[in-house]
């Protein structure tokens, strides 16, 4: 797929947009959560656009009050609309339930990513990759959300894979990955990838999208912090639970009998 990686639309004013209706056979859904997000909303809806010549944009509206949904109806989006926040990722399940495209793409509402850097994401999965991951490439300094991530993955046997997570957006699933994980557990995105993993589908990091520079304001709390790292030990946890105590790593023959007897 050709593509440019473009600066100017990004800078647009909202005001000057040209909607775009929706794709009527969508090939690829573009995944949306919103709250309170008109000032980017626009923006992130036109870049989202062309990810693919056939592509949906799908929102899912928080409970915003400043104008977002309308925005983005008016921009051609599909909108589901709740009268109230509905908390961390589960926009996500939400839209991906709604989802035609056989790919799905999930960025988030409060800061625009240019097209040329989603277009990876896509073009993974049109190669056979199921799950494709935002790659992190930057200092190794292991905060304990990095540590988190990178733990998982190690329990995962996946250490390919780094400090790579779907709690991390960009990323995209095939609808073969979403009918293997199941949609309720996109709320948990750590499990998701657990499941995936674990259920012999093809995850890997794809492309590096530094979020962070993208938005310097995205600065997460230590509640949020709180929430990923939970996130990914609930992850580890239904590892555990489903094998040995180990998760399958070896114990070299410890005789832990004999400290019993």
């Amino acid at each position: 797929m050709k593509h440019l990686v473009k600066n100017s639309r990004s800078e647009m004013n909202p005001q000057l947009a040209t909607p775009v209706e929706n794709s009527k056979n969508p090939k690829v859904s573009v995944i949306i959560p919103v709250y309170n997000e008109s000032r980017t909303i626009a923006r992130i809806i036109m870049e989202a656009r062309d990810v693919h010549p056939q592509t949906e944009v799908i929102v899912v509206d928080n409970g915003s009050t400043d104008g977002s949904a309308e925005i983005a109806e008016q921009m051609g989006a599909k909108v589901i609309r709740y009268p109230s926040p509905l908390g961390y990722d589960v926009g996500r399940c939400i839209g991906a339930k709604a989802a035609k495209g056989d790919m799905m793409l999930f960025i988030d509402g409060d800061f625009v990513i240019n097209s040329g850097q989603l277009v990876p994401f896509i073009q993974a999965l049109e190669r056979g990759v199921d799950v494709a991951l935002n790659k992190y490439e930057g200092p190794d300094r292991l905060g304990r959300v990095r540590l988190s991530k990178r733990v998982l993955n190690e329990f995962l046997s996946s250490p390919h894979l780094g400090a790579a997570s779907m709690a991390t957006v960009p990323h995209a699933l095939s609808q073969k990955a979403l009918k293997v994980i199941a949609c309720e557990q996109l709320m948990v995105p750590p499990k998701a990838q657990a499941i995936a993993v674990l259920s012999g589908l093809v995850v890997e990091p794809v492309s590096f999208v530094d979020v962070g520079a993208l938005n310097p304001r995205r600065k997460s709390p230590d509640s949020v912090e709180d929430l990923i790292v939970g996130d990914h030990l609930e992850a580890i946890h239904w590892i555990l639970t489903r094998g040995d105590s180990r998760a399958n790593y070896p114990d070299f023959g410890r005789k832990r009998e004999k400290v019993r007897d």
